[in-house]
């Protein structure tokens, strides 16, 4: 069973930096596509960005390219997101998700899903 878990988030000021990690179980290497997504309070939950298998492919919500940087380390079965100038719009609740469904632009579910981690962006 994959059991995501995310960790790194927490407080960031405007401007500011944070790298998140989801930790899967083992086997899941390269066998997923694998993303994060988002809820913030009294919002839908939202797709913010995935990965291919092997990494070669990746794809953003508008409103994240060129701030962040969704990578993975196959070997580690973790993937990663480094989020810069963050700004207060940021702020919700990130969920890493494995195997990403439709893994494209706009993934709207997956088959399995971490917790989540707070991710607060604020002066």
């Amino acid at each position: 069973q994959v059991l995501p878990v995310e960790s790194g988030g927490g407080l960031a000021q405007p401007g500011g930096s944070l790298r998140l990690s989801c930790a899967a179980s083992e086997r899941t290497g390269s066998r997923y596509s694998m993303g994060w997504f988002r809820q913030a309070p009294g919002k839908e939950r939202q797709f913010v960005a995935a990965i291919s298998t092997l990494g070669f492919t990746k794809h953003y919500v508008d409103s994240v390219r060129g701030r962040f940087t969704i990578s993975r380390d196959n070997a580690r079965n973790t993937v990663y997101l480094q989020m810069n100038d963050l700004n207060p719009e940021d702020t919700a609740v990130y969920y890493c998700a494995v195997n990403v469904q439709p893994f494209g632009a706009a993934p709207t579910t997956a088959d399995y899903w971490g917790h989540g981690i707070q991710v607060t962006v604020s002066s």
